[in-house]
């Protein structure tokens, strides 16, 4: 069984998500936690925070065990970009790019996998 969460406009860019969410793609919870809460990067507060609604999403709807649940699918689709001006020299002006990104987690437990 399989129980899912998903982060919809987070203000991270896609990228920098991704390189999170590879690490943490068919780990145990438990393990994927620990990685998350000591990595460095700054989307991994986001992700460490969609996984434990993941969890709580599997214990309370599915009624599952939530020791034996592992990440069975995760990844991040770019979300809306927003476009902002910064002012140059001359009368210029270029264009940033606010970057957004949606995060799907979704745990399974391990006998459905076998």
């Amino acid at each position: 069984m399989e129980a899912k969460a998903v982060a919809r406009r987070v203000p991270i860019s896609p990228t920098k998500a991704r390189r999170v969410v590879d690490e943490v793609r068919g780990l145990p919870v438990a393990q994927a936690q620990d990685v998350l809460a000591f990595a460095p990067q700054g989307a991994s507060d986001q992700v460490l925070k969609l996984l434990n609604s993941a969890v709580a999403n599997a214990g309370n709807n599915h009624n599952m065990d939530t020791r034996g649940l592992v990440i069975s699918e995760a990844y991040v689709d770019e979300g809306p970009t927003m476009k902002r001006i910064r002012p140059r020299a001359q009368g210029r002006a270029y264009r940033i790019r606010k970057r957004s990104s949606h995060i799907t987690l979704v745990v399974s437990d391990q006998e459905g996998e076998d």
